[in-house]
């Protein structure tokens, strides 16, 4: 069954889920710190007839409403609810599927989540949907049980108004916008890989609750590493949806597991993660690397116009050259084609439901 074109949320976006799991590939999963890089995903999402998933951090969200902005709380909020307000206005007309998602919130941001839930809740009393699909909580670093209880505590409001949470099991090493987990690359990291008896508990505890995906650690880093210095171990996914369904007698792949850290990853692994039920693959340092290098390839093919309105020698005037349009839309395309490299990589490349 066709879905409607623009943000998907609650039984949409379970189809969405399952129609990724079911065809074997997985959605990319952006983050975003602006009109631009918003823009830039549902360009190639369009151009590629792929569904995709828009998201943001907390700094991504502040930066998104203003550094200028005095309350840095209020800034994350309202930036996360300027930028899913942009989405949810344009999404449809690009024709595709968009998820919208926050990105890890580890115990200090816990009130940031909660906030946006209640953002959500407003707007689902004068929408009938969510303003969000999911978010996500990263307590990966503190005691199993608290990890779980809180992230039962957010999901019993978030069910109530169709949203989804995505949770962390083990710790995704390197750090993305201040949360994350340092890597001693000359250090025995077993912290990095998840113990499928927690995902186990995982799912018995919220699983009664509501919709929820996990983001399992099998070695995966932010950022990218010299080669050979994060060894990603994707069985480790495969025992954990193995131990869920012979506890439970569940179909094959219960679990709706994400792939964070995918920037930098070797192609052969991330395809051996779909095997496994991994819907979704967060990419950022690879994209915010391909939007500067095209910004700064065309600056220094427009040296001058970077520094003079109009040349000192001959007079020619610069301004087409030094437009923000134009170096920005360079970004926009570095960015783009960076992007089209992912869903070549994770599968998704006309498999869009949107009809």
């Amino acid at each position: 069954m066709a879905l409607k074109p623009g943000v998907v949320s609650g039984e949409d976006y379970k189809q969405l889920v399952n129609a990724c799991k079911e065809g074997g590939y997985a959605l990319a999963a952006v983050n975003c710190v602006g009109t631009d890089t918003v823009n830039g995903v549902m360009e190639v999402a369009a151009k590629n007839n792929s569904d995709i998933i828009i998201q943001f951090s907390n700094s991504g969200a502040q930066f998104y409403a203003g550094l200028g902005m005095k309350d840095a709380f209020q800034a994350k909020v309202l930036g996360a609810v300027a930028a899913a307000q942009h989405v949810h206005l344009l999404a449809q007309h690009y024709g595709i599927c968009v998820v919208l998602h926050t990105d890890h919130a580890n115990r200090k941001l816990v009130p940031w989540v909660d906030a946006l839930v209640t953002q959500s809740e407003v707007y689902y009393k004068a929408m009938g949907r969510p303003l969000f699909t999911s978010h996500m909580l990263d307590l990966s670093e503190e005691d199993i049980d608290m990890n779980l209880s809180e992230c039962a505590r957010v999901l019993s409001r978030m069910a109530k108004i169709d949203m989804s949470l995505e949770i962390e099991l083990g710790i995704t090493g390197g750090e993305e916008d201040g949360v994350g987990h340092e890597v001693d690359v000359d250090a025995d990291n077993s912290h990095l890989y998840t113990q499928p008896e927690d995902v186990l508990k995982a799912y018995e505890l919220l699983s009664p609750i509501g919709h929820f995906s996990v983001a399992a650690s099998f070695g995966n880093v932010h950022g990218v590493y010299k080669p050979g210095n994060v060894q990603l171990r994707p069985e480790i996914l495969r025992n954990s949806q193995a131990l869920v369904t012979e506890s439970h007698n569940t179909a094959k792949n219960p679990l709706n597991l994400v792939f964070h850290g995918g920037s930098g990853s070797e192609k052969a692994k991330i395809a051996e993660a779909l095997t496994y039920g991994v819907f979704k693959m967060n990419i950022d340092t690879d994209t915010q690397f391909a939007f500067s290098e095209a910004v700064g390839k065309y600056v220094d093919a427009n040296a001058k116009a970077f520094k003079y309105q109009i040349d000192p020698e001959d007079g020619t005037p610069y301004k087409k050259q030094y437009d923000p349009r134009k170096w920005l839309r360079a970004g926009e395309l570095g960015f783009t084609a960076r992007l089209d490299e992912a869903l070549v990589d994770l599968g998704s490349i006309g498999k869009s439901i949107a009809g």
